[in-house]
């Protein structure tokens, strides 16, 4: 197993009302130093959730919504963040309800994704909800979103999709579909 490198010094060298941008000066084993620039949340945060909601056997939850990142409306799957004292599942849960308008009774932990690892810290943990019925929450989204589905026979043809950019929505769809196949509750 290699070894970590040692940590020579971090500081915050600029922060905004969602990130902080840490500066990490490092010493790896070989003796090679280096400076590393890494995104971080404002420290205050419980983590996000993202949801691969089944509607049926075939087909998942899409969302359409703005993203100030690519100053585009996208459409990817129901996410959000975890509030304080709430669990995955619950948040997941929550999230569903507030940005598709469905609950589900059946919520499965798949896994644990990072955005980008050479320069974020956080991470988002994907959900699998099943056997959904309608329900609304108000949430937190300036504007509702639209919701559409897709089948999961063609998720190859979603990366077509101008509108669809997010690769840990699709890293999140090709493992619910896995998984499903496994279990014979979905057939290719």
């Amino acid at each position: 197993m290699r070894q970590k490198p040692t940590v020579l010094a971090r500081e915050i060298v600029a922060s905004s009302r969602l990130f902080r941008v840490e500066e990490v000066q490092l010493r790896f084993s070989n003796g090679v130093e280096r400076t590393y620039e890494r995104l971080v949340g404002r420290g205050n945060g419980y983590g996000a959730v993202m949801i691969v909601a089944m509607v049926d056997a075939e087909h998942a939850i899409l969302v359409e919504e703005y993203c100030g990142g690519t100053d585009e409306y996208e459409i990817s799957l129901p996410k959000g963040l975890i509030e304080p004292g709430e669990d995955v599942l619950a948040a997941a849960e929550r999230e569903l309800k507030e940005e598709a308008g469905f609950g589900a009774r059946q919520l499965e932990h798949l896994t644990e994704l990072s955005l980008s690892p050479g320069y974020m810290s956080q991470k988002i943990q994907v959900v699998l909800a099943t056997d959904l019925y309608e329900e609304h929450l108000e949430g937190d989204e300036p504007e509702p979103m639209r919701v559409d589905r897709v089948n999961l026979r063609e998720l190859s043809s979603l990366v077509l999709n101008p509108q669809f950019s997010e690769g840990r929505a699709l890293a999140a769809l090709y493992l619910a579909r896995d998984v499903l196949t496994e279990r014979g509750e979905f057939q290719p």
